[in-house]
Formats: structure tokens, sequence, C-alpha cells
């Protein structure tokens, strides 16, 4: 790896707000804490427990769906944008979070699904015996199918949770009718937004929500929403959130040209409002120069960044992936975001314990090769505090601060992503990293909640990552995100400017500020310069100070 020690990527025009330099915690609702012992997280659990997240030490909190929804994806299908499934709570449950979040200086961005309603949302319900052609059919895509009495879908897409991406209706007379598209379940029909009335629908939402205090909008799926206009054959396969391949065509589907005119109406109406509202980015869209047309300055403020989230665990693939997303962002003077776990994908402290190059798996189970699970922590520590000392923004998932990995062994029958099913049982899919977290290690559902009962079955070894556990003990993988976010605070991080240092292939080295980070990635201890003091080491140091492999630490002097 060939590096320029006088190398810095930066901004001439860099981006201002709170949010470019901000650590956003996401916060997964059914799985963060229950408050009435159903085994369903909730908001007032949420609440209760905000403090966590002031003594965490960070800025925002993301919160994933909590719309009324059948669940048929775990809320990524809504029935109603304007309201609180009761699963988990209220309006005036969500008012108070809201409320007491405000009150600790934290922000709250929630989540927006654009791309797809529930089937079970009124509008569809209404499209359903309505005729072929009729305004009620045309806020979803409908269409014939082929073949001499219409029988085959309309075209060969693939849903991205496995099976055709296609359903076919009944008519009233109980005869077969059009079919309607729905790129994930069947329960989640995609949206027209050819249809000026789908426009008018979200940008009301957005309003309801920004009126009642919210900070921002994290973007399902923000590629999608708009596809190729003849609906063309794509003889590639669908793998569920997966950025486009480099050099191959954009499928018809995904990160069409269309949906820039969205988001740039969208900014159009946070900025009317005070405070800095924020709009982010959930696309998966290679590469990162395509990716960074997405916050260009009249579009989205955030988009995260699956590449470095992919990146392989090597200093060559580190140093490449950072260095292209901050010119990239750069050239639109966007800030960059980092990220290593969402509820997507493979918990890092799991995902890292793979051999390097593994492709990276939708899900682990039973008889699946299984993880190193004391590798994949000590690299997902040094992760994590490279991560932290870069400039941008970081998100981070509950539970990593407690080094949490995947439920890796959960059994089969427990499991309720629908990716399990549709795939025909062979992508086990997200349950294993949105298993309720641990707080207490002797508390009935480890502390989630005053009962035993959890919606997915937690492992015996929960108790091991309880945050009574970790609290006040130095060395804890709790204790050290604490320090790290302290200092990433304390020395403006997240505001500065990188300046790579000269680096080879086993060791990665950058300067922030006044800060030095080395992480080594070779087999050799690398010793720390003369006089430098070190402020974070992502785990112990040799005897003799030197800079074991899979550890990062932030020096000064």
């Amino acid at each position: 790896m060939n590096t320029d020690p006088t190398q810095q990527t930066s901004s001439d025009q860099p981006a201002t707000g709170w949010w470019t330099e901000a650590a956003i915690y996401q916060i997964y609702p059914r799985s963060f804490a229950d408050s009435d012992g159903d085994g369903i997280g909730d908001l007032p659990g949420i609440t209760a427990r905000l403090d966590h997240l002031v003594e965490l030490g960070v800025d925002a909190v993301w919160l994933s769906p909590f719309y009324p929804s059948p669940q048929a994806d775990a809320g990524y299908d809504v029935a109603d944008y304007r309201d609180i499934d009761p699963l988990f709570g209220t309006l005036a449950d969500a008012d108070k979070l809201i409320a007491e979040a405000r009150s600790r200086n934290l922000r709250v961005i929630v989540d927006l699904v654009p791309n797809h309603t529930s089937s079970a949302h009124r509008w569809f319900q209404a499209a359903l015996p309505a005729a072929p052609g009729s305004p009620e059919r045309s806020r979803y895509i409908f269409r014939d199918g082929r073949g001499p009495d219409g029988d085959q879908p309309p075209n060969d897409w693939q849903s991205v949770f496995g099976g055709p991406a296609w359903t076919r209706t009944v008519d009233a007379d109980g005869q077969p009718g059009q079919w309607y598209l729905h790129l994930f379940d069947t329960g989640q029909p995609d949206l027209n937004w050819d249809n000026p009335e789908v426009h008018a629908e979200f940008l009301d939402v957005l309003r309801f929500w920004l009126d009642r205090g919210v900070d921002g909008f994290r973007v399902d799926v923000a590629h999608g929403l708009i596809t190729q206009a003849d609906l063309a054959d794509w003889q590639e396969p669908q793998e569920i959130l997966s950025g486009n391949e480099i050099d191959k065509p954009r499928p018809p589907m995904w990160d069409q040209d269309g949906v820039h005119e969205i988001y740039r109406q969208w900014r159009q109406v946070l900025d009317s409002y005070p405070g800095e509202r924020v709009l982010v980015a959930e696309a998966w869209v290679e590469p990162a120069e395509r990716l960074a047309r997405y916050v260009r300055p009249d579009e989205m403020h955030q988009a995260f960044n699956f590449e470095y989230l992919l990146a392989a665990w090597t200093a060559p693939a580190q140093y490449a992936v950072i260095t292209r997303s901050l010119e990239a962002t750069d050239s639109v003077g966007a800030p960059t975001t980092w990220v290593l776990s969402n509820h997507d994908v493979v918990r890092h402290a799991s995902r890292l314990g793979l051999p390097v190059g593994t492709v990276r798996p939708n899900g682990i189970g039973i008889g699946d090769p299984q993880p190193d699970a004391a590798l994949g922590l000590r690299r997902a520590r040094a992760a994590t505090v490279l991560m932290l000392a870069l400039p941008g923004s970081a998100y981070l998932y509950q539970g990593e601060e407690l080094g949490l990995p995947e439920h890796t062994t959960m059994p089969d029958e427990a499991r309720q992503d629908p990716t399990w099913a549709r795939s025909g049982h062979t992508q086990r899919g997200r349950d294993g990293c949105r298993v309720p977290i641990p707080w207490e290690a002797d508390a009935p559902s480890y502390g989630f909640g005053p009962t035993d009962a959890s919606w997915l079955p937690q492992p015996a070894l929960w108790a091991e990552y309880a945050l009574d556990r970790q609290r006040d003990v130095p060395g804890s993988t709790y204790e050290l995100y604490r320090a790290a976010l302290r200092l990433r605070r304390a020395h403006g991080l997240g505001r500065g400017t990188l300046e790579w240092l000269s680096s080879g292939d086993e060791v990665l080295s950058f300067r922030n500020g006044e800060l030095t980070v080395l992480t080594n990635f070779g087999a050799a201890p690398v010793p720390v310069p003369a006089g430098a003091e070190v402020l974070v080491a992502s785990a112990a140091l040799d005897d003799d100070g030197a800079v074991p492999t899979d550890v990062t630490v932030w020096l000064r002097g």
C-alpha cells in the first residue's frame, strides 16, 4: 500500500451542522427496553433508559420504525405513518420521549419508509377491490401478467427476501387479476412515485413529525422509490441489502436518477423548520462517487457508508475505503459517515471473527461456520476505536457498546425474519442481530423487561455482556466506548482533518488534529513512538508498550 505522508483529504467548503460530527445511536425499539413485560421493547422503555445514552456520550438517537404495522417485516411494513403501534405505545409516549431526550440534549431521528407501505395500509386496501387503471391502483405498481392468461409475473424481478417480486391479486368475482410489485415482502407493496398523490402524502408526513419536534429522518431504502419505466427484466440475483457492483449496470429498480428530485423537495421542507433538521439516506449504492450524489447541498445531509461497513479487515482495504469515502463526500461538501453494525447485518463483533475475505453472511445459525468470538471482539474493539477517530459522524448500533455478538445458535424455529422462509430456509436473515439486549446479568430477561418474556430468545451468554457487569470495570467494552466517545468530543475528531502517515500493508496510521491513530493488522507488535502518550487502546499493549495485532491506539505527542 503506497501512501503519501503529506496527502490530506479535506473539503474547501465543509458542511456545517450538528450532524457533521455527531455520534448517533441506533435504537431498534423491539429490542432495547420493555416497560410492560410483554417481551417487546417499547417507547416508555426507551424513555426510561435515555440516561444510558447520556452516560455513554452520544449526541443523538435514531429510532427504527414504531408505526402501526402488521409486523410482516418487524415494522418496516407501515400501515399508518402518523401514529404509534400499540406494541410500542402511543403518540403521547412518543411526545414524552422526544421531550425527555431534548431535556438531555439528545436529538431524535425517526425512520421513514417511503419505498413501500404495508398491505394493511388504507391505500392498498382501497386498491385491491378497485379496477385496473383506477386512481386507487395508481398509487402502487399494478401490472397485467405475461402469457396468454396473464398467469406469469410482469417481469423476472426477485424480492430481496427471496422469491418473485410480484404477487397476483384476486378480483371481486374470484378470478385471477393483476399483479402488484413488492421488492421486499408480499406484505410490502411498492408505491408508485410517478403519482403526485404519493409525493404530497409524504411531504405531509414529514411535516407531521417535524411539528412534533423530531430532528430528522433516516430514509429506508433511499436508493429505491423509482423504477426503470419499462420494468425491464433483470437477470442478476437480487441479494438483500447489497450495493451495485462498480463495473456493472445499475439494476432497474435501484438508484434511478429520479430519486434525487424527491429528496430536493424534502430538503426544502426540512430547511423551512428551525433547529437544523436532517435527512439521512440508507442507500446501498456503490461506488462512493455515486453515493455522493445523495448528499449534494440541496439533497440529503448524510448517507450511510455501507462500503466502509463491508470493507475487509486489512490495512490496504481500510485505507482504500476511508480515502475514497472522504474524497467522494468532500467533492460535494458533505460530511462522511462511518458505521460498523446495524439491524440488518451480522454484528461486527461476530462478522470480524470470520476469516478475512469471507463473504458477508446473511445471518449465521446452527450448522453454519461459527465466528471466533474472542478474535471477533478484539477486532471489533479495534475497528470501533479506529472508526471513532475518523472525521465525520459515527453511527452506533444498540448493544455494540457492550460488545454483543450475533446470536449464532438461535433455534431456527424461533426465527421471525421473512428472509428465512422466503429464501427456502437458505438465508437465516437478520434475527441474530436483533435479539433484546442485556442490562442486568441476574434479572429476568437480563433486565430487558420485568418478566422473562423476550420476542426473540436471548442466549445464556448474555449475562457476561450485561451493562451492570461492565460499568466501571476497567478494560470493559462499555468503558472503552465511553472513553473513546469522550475523547472524540474533547479533541474535535469529528470535525477534524485526516492526514495519512507512512503506512505499510500491515499498519494503518493517520493524524487527526493533535492525535495520531495507529492500527496494527500484522502479526508483529508495532513500537509506540518515543515520548508518545497513549490516550486510548482497544486492548492491552505488550509489556514493552508495543501495539499487538488487531489493536488500535490513540497517541498524543
